[in-house]
C-alpha cells in the first residue's frame, strides 16, 4: 500500500503486477492504459519522496494512537492529538485520507433509547435558549443523569453529572444505584461546596428530580437561575447528550469492564482523562483542565466561540424561507377568503 498522491499510479502498479505474476508484456500493458514505458520505468526505479515518506511515518503515528485510545479517535481527534503530541502541523484531511487507506476509523455510537413523560412539580423556561456559549467559568451550568448498564448483570449504575459550558469541564459527578432526588441534589451540592460564590444558569430536562420543589429550593437557597428543555427537545440540552455519547462510546472501548465494581474505576479514570488529557479542537489542543485552569489565572478570560457547523446553518436557512413561504401562503389564503365572503 502506497500513501503517497501521484498520477497514474495504480495503473503502474496494475504494470508490474502482472508483469511479475504472470508475465505480461510490458510493451503491450503501457499501451492498452495509454501510458508510456518510459513513465512506467521512471515510476519503478525512482526513489520514495520525501511527503511519502513523511506519510508513512504518520501513518504509524495513527495506528500507534488508534491502538493506545482503543479506537475512539476520529479523523479530527486523531490529527489534534498527533499534532499536539508531536509538534505537527498536519491537516486534516491528509491524516483523514490516510485512515481511509489503513481503514481505522473510530467506534460508532448506539442510538439513544426514548423514555417515558413524567408529571412536573416545578417547570422553569428555557431561559439558556441553546446558547451555549460562555466567556467565562461559571456562568452556564448543564446538567443531566444517564443510565450505564453493569455488564454481566442486568443492574444498572446512573451517572448524574453538572457540566460548565465554559470549559466542559466537569464541575462535579456522582454515581449510585439508584436514580432519585438524592443522586440529583448530591451532584448540586458538591458543585457548590467547590464553587460556593457561583450563580450560574443551572439547565436541565424535565426529569422528575429537577422539577421536584426540593431541587428548586436548593437553587433559590444558592440565588441559581433554573432553566429547563421543552418538552421533546433533547436538543435544547445538546452539550449534555453530546458528552454522555462521548463516554458510553470511548469508556468502554478504553477499559475492561466486567462488574459493578471495575464499571465505577472506569467512570473515575475516564472522568480524570476527559478532564486532564482529552484535548479538544475547539479549546486549541487544550484539554478541559488547562482551559478552565487558565482562566481562573487571569482578570480576563481567554473567549473560545462555538465553531459554526455549515450542515445547521444550512438546516436552519431551509427551514426559515420554508416557514416564510408557508406563513405567506396563509396570509394570502386568508386574505382571498375575506375578500369571496365580501
Amino acid at each position: 500500500m502506497r500513501l503517497g498522491k501521484q498520477r497514474n499510479e495504480s495503473k503502474y502498479m496494475a504494470v508490474q503486477y502482472f508483469y511479475t505474476k504472470r508475465g505480461w508484456s510490458i510493451s503491450w500493458m503501457c499501451k492498452r492504459l495509454k501510458i508510456s514505458r518510459a513513465a512506467y520505468y521512471k515510476w519503478l526505479h525512482r526513489e520514495v519522496p520525501a511527503q511519502e515518506l513523511e506519510n508513512i511515518e504518520i501513518a504509524e503515528l495513527i495506528k500507534e494512537y488508534d491502538d493506545r485510545f482503543n479506537h475512539i479517535l476520529g479523523y479530527r481527534r486523531m490529527t489534534l492529538v498527533i499534532n499536539t503530541l508531536n509538534h505537527k502541523y498536519h491537516s486534516k484531511k491528509r491524516i483523514h485520507r490516510i485512515m481511509q487507506k489503513l481503514k481505522i476509523k473510530s467506534v460508532l455510537r448506539k442510538k439513544k433509547r426514548k423514555y417515558p413523560k413524567s408529571d412536573p412539580d416545578k417547570v422553569a423556561e428555557n431561559v439558556l435558549k441553546r446558547n451555549f456559549f460562555a466567556d467565562a467559568p461559571n456562568q452556564k451550568w448543564v446538567t443531566d443523569v444517564t443510565e450505564i448498564k453493569i455488564p454481566n448483570s442486568d443492574e444498572k449504575l446512573y451517572l448524574s453529572l453538572i457540566l460548565d459550558l465554559y470549559d466542559r469541564y466537569p464541575v462535579s459527578y456522582v454515581v449510585q444505584k439508584r436514580n432519585n432526588n438524592h443522586l440529583v441534589i448530591k451532584t448540586f451540592e458538591k458543585a457548590v461546596a467547590q464553587y460556593p460564590d457561583a450563580k450560574p444558569i443551572l439547565h436541565s430536562d424535565r426529569g422528575f428530580q429537577y422539577t421536584s420543589k426540593i431541587f428548586h429550593a436548593k437553587l433559590e437557597e444558592q440565588h441559581m437561575t433554573q432553566s429547563m428543555s421543552r418538552v421533546g427537545c433533547c436538543i435544547d440540552n445538546g452539550p449534555m447528550e453530546g458528552l454522555w455519547s462521548i463516554i458510553k462510546t470511548e469508556m468502554f472501548a478504553l477499559y475492561e469492564i466486567e462488574d459493578e465494581g471495575s464499571l465505577r474505576a472506569a467512570i473515575d479514570k475516564y472522568m480524570y482523562f476527559y478532564s486532564h488529557e482529552r484535548f479538544q479542537e475547539r479549546y486549541k489542543g487544550k484539554t478541559p483542565y488547562q482551559v478552565r485552569s487558565e482562566a481562573f489565572e487571569s482578570d480576563i478570560p481567554t473567549p473560545y466561540p462555538i465553531p459554526v457547523n455549515p450542515r445547521i446553518e444550512k438546516y436552519k436557512a431551509k427551514w426559515s424561507v420554508k416557514n416564510i413561504v408557508t406563513t405567506k401562503t396563509a396570509q394570502d389564503g386568508s386574505q382571498q377568503q375575506k375578500e369571496a365572503c365580501q
